[in-house]
Formats: C-alpha cells, sequence, structure tokens
C-alpha cells in the first residue's frame, strides 16, 4: 500500500461528478487500500477517490476507535437507496479543507448500496456518524463539498483561506 496525496480545496477536481466502476478488480481493490492507508495517516473517518485526483466512485470509511479493532468499508458506486425522514446536525470537517469545521444537516439514517472489495453487490443500513461519513463521501462523488451545505459567506470565507494558504505555501516552495 501507498500514501497518496490528498486534494486541497479550491481544486476544480473536487467539483467534479466521478464516473461509475465498471469492475472492482485488482487496481481498484488497492486504490481502496491506498485511500485507507492515507486516510488514516491524516486521521480521517472517510475519503472519496476525487479527494486523491481520481474521478471514480470510490469511498472508503471506517468510523471505528482509534483504539477499537479496524471496520473499514470500501465501496465502489455506492448510492443511497433510503434516507431517514428524521434529520441530524452534527459538526463535519473535511481531509480536503484541512481546519475547517461547520456543522451540517442529513438524513439520521441511510441505506446504501454497492459493490465491495471483491466486487460483490452489498446492502449497507447506517445511523449516527456512520451515516453521516457516507453521505459526507457520496457527496464529494457528485462534486459537493460539506461547505456547499452552509451559508454562502462562511462557505466563501473558508475557501478564500484556503486558496490564500495555498499560494502560500507555493510561494514559500519556490
Amino acid at each position: 500500500m501507498s500514501r497518496l496525496s490528498i486534494v486541497i480545496a479550491p481544486e476544480p477536481v473536487l467539483k467534479r461528478s466521478a464516473e461509475p466502476v465498471e469492475r472492482v478488480d485488482d487496481r481498484v481493490r488497492r486504490l481502496m487500500d491506498d485511500m485507507l492507508e492515507t486516510m488514516r495517516a491524516a486521521n480521517g473517518i472517510g475519503l472519496a477517490a476525487p479527494q486523491v485526483g481520481d474521478l471514480r466512485r470510490i469511498i472508503v470509511v471506517d468510523v471505528s476507535l482509534p483504539e477499537d479493532e479496524p471496520r473499514p468499508y470500501r465501496m465502489a458506486n455506492p448510492e443511497l437507496v433510503w434516507r431517514s425522514e428524521e434529520t441530524a446536525t452534527g459538526e463535519e470537517g473535511c481531509l480536503s479543507l484541512p481546519d475547517h469545521y461547520a456543522d451540517v444537516t442529513r438524513p439520521a439514517r441511510v441505506r446504501v448500496r454497492y459493490r465491495d472489495e471483491d466486487d460483490t453487490p452489498q446492502e449497507l443500513e447506517a445511523d449516527g456518524i456512520l451515516a453521516r461519513c457516507i453521505q459526507h463521501e457520496m457527496d464529494h462523488l457528485e462534486g459537493i463539498l460539506f461547505v456547499d451545505h452552509i451559508s454562502s459567506i462562511r462557505r466563501d470565507m473558508i475557501l478564500r483561506k484556503l486558496s490564500k494558504t495555498k499560494k502560500q505555501q507555493v510561494s514559500a516552495a519556490e
């Protein structure tokens, strides 16, 4: 496995829709494993392929606590087949928007259909942080960032700060 570079907003790849995976083969499994390693190294709980510059419909999620046994989900072509009417509001952050957080309201429970790392169709019903994380990562597959769910003033402020930080890093590297 190897660590991948995480794309930091604002980058155009983060605003594009991802393409379906034809089938989960060794190359897709390798990407899933690399994404999990990258996510864990960055202390994240989810990562979508567009966040590492790959426009395929792949997400990985593991919301287990550090002291617990890992429980990763590797999902190709995830699709929400049910959302609860009940909603929950909670703080979200994103590896592509480091050090920025905001409260986002989402369905409290979801059912997702996907293909696992063995290309086997699966269905999972999730609630709590797992449901929030799956929805957050699936948003990335549509070019949606968590800041797209908050006020435009706050979103623009966060994106301007990230852009400024990125320019400063480029200047310092030159």
